[in-house]
């Protein structure tokens, strides 16, 4: 791929003067200037510390003008924009920097299009659920058709960042807690939003993020630190980067946070010796928003210079909003401490990703007809709702659910009537007009039901923050007990709002909030069967519902279509089949736990000298891979081989019930004899099968000596004979299970 466009990259290369090459590397984004004489981040904090309203937060921006640093352009001093969602404003600029521009070289437009453009499809920790790699695929292709059409180029997404505690709020983000099924996430979202070429008007390039370890925040707080063993990173985080790197991802973003010292951003290590030289990409690198600036906050850097040395020295090729580069590089060269040869090399990587992307022979690929056409369009909608329905989790059901059609429903709970919390954290280009909220849905599908919030008064910055919603007096007795007599069933809707996950909102404590439980208990007290929709970014602590609600339905932040995909679950329309792709703690000092923990020599248990808490239980509410269905599924006739290149495992699994469904099948392994202690399970493989009412399938899987590998105390990788557990089950927990010996010398796999 490289070879293709060396010429006309080194043609330009000879052309450029010093100020255009750290041009090309300048990413920014449009300004609000002129309404105020404060910086715009300052701005955002005061709303957050409670200094000003969002009223007037509102007033302050909504009179302000856009910079888009046209004179910049035309001086050749960006390469790139990040932020522009309309096709009108992109090809203007475009046209600046195509037309006016000395040599024309054109821009890139880059966009968080995490989990959708216009159209909102279910957070990605949500989308896992669904286990089904063909969706995944889908919806960001569907992404892709609408950002592109928006006038963008890059998409800053998939994440594929492992995340095993809870309590980290960027777990919405990603596909959960297990290497191997993110690696499969994320390799989808790439292939989906690359298409067929990269060169098609409506493919973007996708960006993978948070490179790396990012997941693995200490005690699940954003930016933190993050210490580990190199084998560790290796067996549990980077997998899935390299996953995506081998599926073709043409650009990479190093992680705010540090690993083992070095920050991300600054680690020569991490992007030139292990992406570029072991792993062979030969794509484009960009920092995360301000992050090289912050290597001076970390401590590695003792100014913007010395930041912008490091990380252009790292490999990192362009730089997000800090403006380090377009402010140093041309000191750093003429003083001699930095090599045009590095300045050329981090240029030579954007442009090759522009011609790649076909924008020197077409740089305006959108239209205004293009954007209105592709923008939640009939079929994306028909997606978001399909993607919607397949990714909530049945997590109990006492048998209250599907309800009957002439049910009369009661509905409390503000969640319930909310459309723009319906759509997660970073789903900033969507709108929350768009979205369908439970209320919505039941009366557009003529539900016999009544509604209530059960709140009395809103808590201070309850509607802002979500983080003050703790008074119990907040809700409204009164008006829960007249909607609990005039109904059949509950409809409890609690969770979290928005902004209490993603970027910034980790949670030391996980559980509902005090005025949502106490909600549940008022309830609960009425006698009525009480069914808890639950609307949320990342597992909560759940245990009193598990012991005393009649039924819970995990709904995450759905999307556009979420209360009409609620009602297809509730009502029984869609059978259920999502599965957990994260453990859900039984409390937030739990955190973190994952299905795949390491055994110690005292594995938690009754007696009194193992490892556990003495103040919760060892297992959790609910365990990886788990999940509901209105039917039920039989496991029976484990059977294993071994076979010339991996283990060949088969079980039989049969639909006991009378209705037809999905089954998530989960095949797991153990290597009971290694040389450094492993996981109890490893996620091995899975299928989702569909069965007939009544019918049965074998389902065979085969594995790969080589994803039964680990990394010695030498970082040597290793395939050992000896004892191995094969599981495979409808969850981490139940499972059927057989030994196998391997007796093979496996050099040949390495």
């Amino acid at each position: 791929m490289i070879k293709k466009y060396e010429d006309e990259i080194q043609a330009l290369l000879e052309q450029m003067t010093l100020s255009e090459k750290t041009g090309q590397l300048r990413q920014c984004g449009p300004s609000i200037a002129g309404a105020f004489a404060m910086d715009f981040e300052e701005l955002v904090n005061m709303v957050f510390d409670g200094r000003i309203s969002k009223e007037k937060f509102q007033e302050m921006t909504g009179s302000a003008n856009i910079d888009f640093h046209e004179e910049d352009l035309r001086a050749g001093k960006i390469g790139s924009y990040n932020g522009i969602n309309d096709a009108k404003t992109a090809n203007y600029l475009q046209k600046i920097a195509v037309e006016e521009t000395r040599l024309g070289i054109p821009l890139l437009f880059g966009y968080d299009v995490v989990h959708g453009y216009r159209t909102i499809f279910p957070i990605p920790l949500a989308e896992s659920c669904a286990w089904e790699p063909a969706l995944w695929e889908k919806t960001a292709r569907a992404a892709a058709k609408e950002a592109t059409a928006g006038g963008n180029h890059i998409t800053f997404a998939p994440v594929v960042d492992v995340a095993k505690d809870a309590r980290w709020g960027r777990i919405s983000e990603g596909a959960g807690e297990d290497a191997y099924l993110t690696s499969a996430f994320g390799q989808a979202k790439v292939k989906g939003f690359q298409g067929e070429s990269l060169s098609d008007e409506d493919s973007m390039a996708a960006c993978i993020k948070h490179f790396a370890a990012y997941g693995a925040a200490e005690a699940g707080r954003d930016y933190n630190r993050v210490d580990m063993s190199t084998q560790r990173l290796f067996e549990e985080y980077l997998p899935p980067f390299r996953a995506c790197i081998e599926a073709g991802a043409r650009v990479v973003m190093p992680a705010f946070n540090d690993i083992n010292g070095v920050p991300c951003t600054a680690s020569q290590w991490l992007m030139k010796e292990l992406l570029r030289k072991q792993w062979g990409f030969d794509g484009m690198t960009i920092s995360d928003a301000n992050a090289i600036a912050e290597c001076v906050e970390h401590g590695i850097a003792s100014d913007r210079m010395d930041a912008a040395w490091q990380a252009i020295c790292a490999g990192v090729d362009m730089d997000m909003a800090s403006d380090c580069y377009s402010q140093c590089l041309e000191d750093l060269i003429e003083s001699g401490k930095l090599d045009s040869a590095i300045l050329d090399e981090a240029v030579a990587n954007i442009l090759r990703i522009k011609f790649e992307l076909g924008l020197f022979e077409q740089p305006c690929q959108t239209t205004d007809e293009r954007e209105a056409q592709e923008m939640l369009n009939p079929q994306s909608r028909a997606l978001a709702r399909e993607c919607a329905a397949k990714s909530m989790v049945l997590l109990k059901n006492d048998g209250i659910l599907p309800l009957k059609p002439d049910v009369k429903l009661g509905i409390v709970g503000a969640l319930a009537d909310n459309r723009s919390e319906m759509m997660g954290a970073w789903a900033i280009r969507g709108d929350g007009n768009d979205c369908i909220s439970i209320v919505d849905a039941c009366r557009a599908q003529n539900k016999t039901f009544i509604y209530s919030t059960g709140i009395k008064k809103d808590p201070p910055d309850w509607k802002e923050s979500g983080t003050a919603e703790v008074f119990c007096d907040c809700v409204d007795e009164t008006e829960v007990l007249r909607i609990a007599d005039e109904c059949d069933v509950i409809l409890a809707v609690v969770g979290e709002y928005k902004n209490q996950s993603g970027e910034a909102a980790s949670r030391a404590d996980i559980s509902l909030s005090d005025t949502h439980m106490k909600l549940l208990h008022v309830l609960k007290g009425t006698g009525k069967p009480v069914v808890a929709v639950l609307f949320n970014g990342r597992p909560l602590a759940i245990p009193w519902l598990k012991e005393n609600l009649s039924g819970i339905l995990e709904a995450w932040h759905p999307g556009v279509e979420a209360g009409n995909a609620v009602l297809d679950i509730l009502y029984g329309c869609v059978n259920p089949s999502g599965k957990l792709t994260t453990t859900f703690p039984y409390t937030s000092g739990q955190c973190p736990v994952y299905y795949s923990h390491i055994n110690t020599g005292r594995p938690g248990g009754k007696a009194k000298f193992t490892s556990k808490y003495l103040d919760t239980p060892v297992e959790p509410v609910y365990p990886f891979g788990y999940g509901l269905s209105y039917t039920s599924y039989t496991y029976t006739k484990l059977m294993v081989e071994q076979k010339p290149q991996g283990i060949c495992a088969s079980v039989m699994v049969k639909n006991n019930g009378s209705r037809d469904g999905d089954e998530i099948v989960q095949c797991y392994f153990r290597d009971l004899t290694a040389k450094r202690v492993r996981p109890v399970k490893q996620l091995a493989a899975f299928k989702k099968v569909s069965i007939k009412a009544g019918g049965e399938k074998n389902v065979v899987f085969e594995i790969p000596y080589q994803s039964m590998g680990y990394y010695d105390w030498r970082m040597k990788f290793v395939i050992e004979s000896g004892k191995y557990e094969i599981f495979i089950g409808g969850n981490s927990e139940e499972c059927l299970t057989k030994e196998v010996e391997l007796k093979d010398d496996f050099t040949a796999f390495l």
